[in-house]
């Protein structure tokens, strides 16, 4: 067999990633061990950049009609409501999607396989990575299916989506450089008789630790259960039952609850770690194969997602418009420093939650709770939190690819702002997998002619200056902005500047040290 892209793992990382590929058109064959789509909850935060995503492939509204909008956030202690956040539209104004979504995992993956199987791929399912080898032209896998029957493939190039204990990344040889927490951490999907409703979440602050109940779909007594055992916790996972989880929920929770149903759990290590790069000649690394983290701010399958986003339309540069190989060395460039920051955002997310210092763990329990409500109405603390959480904030400012933005409140590297034109969205003319010239008008500039094509590799849109437009971007005269296929601004200039436009395609796309005719 032979492809353009071999893609190891049909996890979320891995499904997506070739949904994407679908969009470019890019030739692709994935596997997996596993016998189909996971049946169970996993990681049940969708973030609002990955509904973003998934609206350019038809899948939002789908994936949002799967599950459960987190309406509020209701903090207890010692057993009692101390307090409540409302989270339903805590980013208004800065994404369609202005809230965090809970979906099973299970069923988010069986929506993108969906997607993939209605445009005539599939998964190869049981079939499992024996070896692979790369030079410079390319890369040659052996498989296994659970059959005993071996397949070779030639493929262009090779990304594993393999997970944390990813094959790939052993056999390529890149260090995961981190640390493990001493704590373990459990999660239990169950029903549960109590007096508290099932529209929020529920935080439920002690000592030295967060147990968190998620509302889930189907009846109103579904809930995922999250929380720690105590540091010095001599077992292994694996020696675990379920009653010791529950005991372990009472204690730290002090509420007054029956668990009556007990659909699924599982207790694990957390480790922190990411690569020390995210890719090696032809063969990349993208998801829980590249970084791993706590689970606290729901950040890790989204993350996956947005690393094959951003690998996609490289590789499709590279394969259809004959970009040279240093687009794709711009993913590493990218991806690598924003999982290192992701590590200590998530680190300083358990430790609010779960330190024992004793500032800390007042804080937690005898001053968030009453003050949590107010902070988050105000637009100071929702416009640092939300673009932190909902990964809308995540930037490539220092990338080799973003120039331009001195004098803007919007900086090439920054992921394109939503805002509305009469009454529709900005991101409804950015769906088409392509460059995107938006020309910000202010009526008096004479507006330069790129034609409507920019030579074939995107689109032109001429927009009015509107008063809505000019404060986001913090200027008032006509300006330029390109964005990348992944809707991040590669180039943005004001008007005397828009030469610098075909400058930077030629630049990025150059072919062995040559711009493109």
């Amino acid at each position: 067999m032979k492809t353009d892209v071999l893609i190891v793992g049909a996890g979320p990382t891995g499904l997506s990633l070739a949904a994407q590929l679908i969009r470019f058109g890019i030739d692709f064959v994935i596997v997996d061990k596993k016998e189909t789509t996971t049946p169970h909850s996993k990681a049940i935060g969708v973030q609002a950049r990955t509904l973003e995503i998934y609206e350019q492939i038809g899948l939002a509204n789908e994936l949002v009609n799967l599950g459960t909008i987190a309406e509020k956030a209701v903090i207890i202690e010692s057993g009692t409501q101390r307090g409540e956040i409302f989270l339903k539209q805590i980013g208004e104004g800065m994404s369609p999607y202005p809230f965090l979504l809970l979906v099973e995992q299970g069923e988010h993956e069986a929506l993108v396989y969906d997607h993939i199987q209605s445009h005539g791929k599939d998964v190869m399912w049981q079939t499992e990575l024996e070896n692979f080898s790369q030079n410079e032209n390319g890369v040659t896998a052996n498989l296994k299916k659970s059959c005993n029957e071996k397949i070779f493939i030639e493929s262009k190039f090779l990304v594993g989506c393999d997970g944390a204990k990813s094959f790939v990344r052993h056999a390529l040889g890149l260090n995961f450089e981190g640390g493990t927490f001493e704590r373990l951490f459990y999660v239990a999907d169950v029903e549960i008789d109590w007096t508290f409703s099932h529209d929020a979440l529920h935080a439920c602050l002690a000592k030295n630790s967060v147990t968190a109940f998620f509302p889930m779909r189907g009846s109103e007594k579904n809930f995922r259960i999250v929380g720690t055992f105590p540091e010095g916790h001599e077992k292994d996972e694996s020696e675990i039952l379920y009653e010791e989880i529950e005991r372990q929920i009472i204690t730290d929770t002090e509420l007054n609850l029956d668990i009556t149903k007990v659909n699924w759990f599982s207790v694990y290590r957390v480790h922190s770690r990411a690569v020390n790069k995210f890719s090696a000649g032809r063969c990349f690394l993208a998801g829980d194969s590249a970084h791993i983290h706590t689970p606290a701010g729901a950040q890790g399958m989204n993350t996956g997602i947005q690393d094959g986003y951003n690998l996609a339309w490289k590789l499709a540069m590279f394969l259809k418009e004959n970009a040279g190989l240093q687009i794709l060395d711009t993913y590493n460039e990218e991806r690598q420093p924003n999982a290192r920051r992701l590590l200590q955002t998530t680190d300083r997310f358990f430790q609010l939650g779960a330190s024992d210092d004793w500032f800390i763990s007042f804080f937690r329990t005898q001053i968030f709770p009453y003050i949590a409500n107010i902070a988050f109405n105000l637009d100071i603390v929702k416009n640092a939190i939300f673009p932190l959480v909902s990964q809308i904030g995540i930037n490539y400012r220092d990338s080799s690819l973003s120039q331009g933005g001195k004098g803007f409140n919007v900086k090439a590297g920054d992921r394109m702002p939503w805002f509305a034109i009469e009454g529709k969205s900005i991101y409804d003319q950015l769906r088409e997998p392509k460059f995107h010239l938006l020309i910000f008008s202010d009526g008096s500039t004479e507006n330069p002619d790129f034609g409507d094509d920019l030579n074939g590799l995107g689109d032109v849109h001429t927009i009015p200056l509107y008063p809505h437009i000019a404060e986001i971007f913090g200027i008032s005269k006509t300006f330029a902005v390109l964005l990348r296929p992944d809707n991040y601004i590669g180039y943005v200039s004001e008007a005397s500047s828009f030469d610098g436009v075909k400058d930077y395609l030629n630049r990025i796309l150059k072919v062995e040290g040559k711009p493109p005719e």
